[in-house]
């Protein structure tokens, strides 16, 4: 019963719209954003000249489900960032999502779509459909477990990217266990996480921004604004793991001042 009033009183707030003092925006907090593992692949890249290219693997929230177009799902946006970011590199970000996948679907396109890439990170999008189908968590942990050491065999740099803190998620009861075990195997296996719930969990509770400003109507997925806010963030937190700024540093003024985003 407290569980259930715990679910029914946050979606009650995720549904309300505050009123605004200053348009919607999305900051970056230091200590949620960081990835707490260093990408060292990233870093020579960039230090050597080489293209930098990342693979974006995932369900709809990497394919762009909710987006207004190709062009600004969080794979094309973090492409823009990391582009001002690095406007010396050669960047290259592939949107590999596919919507209604879960993970065993992902693992079967690695090879494919992922390893024959060649890329110097993956950021791996995994869980969410499994939390929405009610599907066990200890299964689910077991594949994202066997694929991050599949992918770290490779040779690659890891990044989890967890749920997303939207009603639909949060009326399902097993959603903190998967975020739990998500973080449990970014810890263990030595990986970043990217902690997409708690990242969008402080916005809406600070009031910088009220659900329906990062998330559409059915609940679930991201809108335009919702996808460039994670990505401004990942691309922040790319930038501090790979060792070449901090994120609190670049939360100041400059292209890559991702405190002072929003809404145009």
């Amino acid at each position: 019963m407290r569980q259930r009033l715990t679910v029914l009183l946050s979606t009650a707030l995720l549904l309300s719209s505050p009123t605004h003092a200053a348009p919607p925006s999305c900051p970056a907090s230091a200590q949620l954003a960081a990835l707490s593992a260093p990408l060292p692949h990233v870093a020579d890249s960039l230090a050597t000249g080489d293209p930098l290219r990342i693979v974006a693997i995932g369900s709809s929230s990497t394919a762009g489900a909710g987006a207004s177009d190709a062009a600004h799902s969080y794979p094309a946006r973090l492409s823009h960032y990391l582009r001002q970011i690095f406007p010396r590199a050669d960047v290259v970000v592939l949107n590999k999502g596919v919507n209604g996948e879960i993970g065993t679907d992902m693992l079967d396109r690695f090879q494919r779509d992922v390893i024959d890439q060649r890329p110097d990170l993956v950021v791996w999008q995994v869980a969410a459909n499994s939390v929405l189908r009610n599907l066990d968590p200890a299964g689910a942990e077991r594949i994202i477990r066997d694929g991050v050491r599949r992918l770290k065999a490779a040779g690659l740099d890891v990044v989890l990217m967890d749920l997303q803190y939207s009603p639909a998620m949060l009326e399902k009861p097993a959603h903190a266990d998967m975020q739990a075990r998500i973080a449990r195997i970014a810890a263990e296996e030595g990986v970043g996480l990217f902690r997409r719930f708690a990242l969008m969990r402080g916005w809406v509770l600070a009031s910088n921004a009220a659900i329906p400003d990062l998330v559409g109507p059915d609940g679930i997925h991201h809108n335009d604004f919702g996808y460039d806010c994670i990505a401004r963030a990942l691309a922040g937190s790319i930038q501090e793991a790979a060792g070449l700024g901090s994120i609190q540093k670049a939360a100041g003024p400059g292209p890559i001042g991702y405190a002072a985003l929003r809404r145009p």
